[in-house]
């Protein structure tokens, strides 16, 4: 059964910091492209960032310069950092795992910036 499970969210001033992470529990985790999404209230929901099993990554124009995503297959964790954080970042972040066939999602951690 696979589980995604993700933690670090929070309450941040404008111009902060976090780390998100997103620990999974699923065999053969190195061969998934992972990612994180966000939706806001009201909004859809929206890919931030992705790092593939190559380790090729991909960014949201909107976070680009300031969220960093990367892995560690041996600990079968990927993360999140989110640096100058803004209002406008305040969401629920979700983590995906996509494999070839199928694509599991975690439960998501609510990030929130404000003063």
């Amino acid at each position: 059964q696979v589980q995604l499970v993700e933690s670090g969210g929070g309450l941040v001033q404008p111009g902060g910091s976090l780390r998100l992470s997103c620990v999974a529990s699923m065999r053969n985790f190195r061969i998934y492209d992972m990612g994180w999404y966000r939706q806001a209230p009201g909004k859809q929901r929206e890919l931030v960032a992705e790092i593939a099993s190559g380790f090729n990554t991909n960014y949201a124009s909107s976070v680009k310069g300031r969220f960093t995503i990367s892995r560690d297959n041996g600990k079968m964790t990927v993360y999140l950092q989110m640096n100058s954080l803004k209002p406008e970042d305040t969401a629920v972040y979700t983590c995906k795992a996509a494999g070839r066939i199928n694509a599991y999602w975690g439960q998501g951690t609510q990030v929130t910036v404000s003063s």
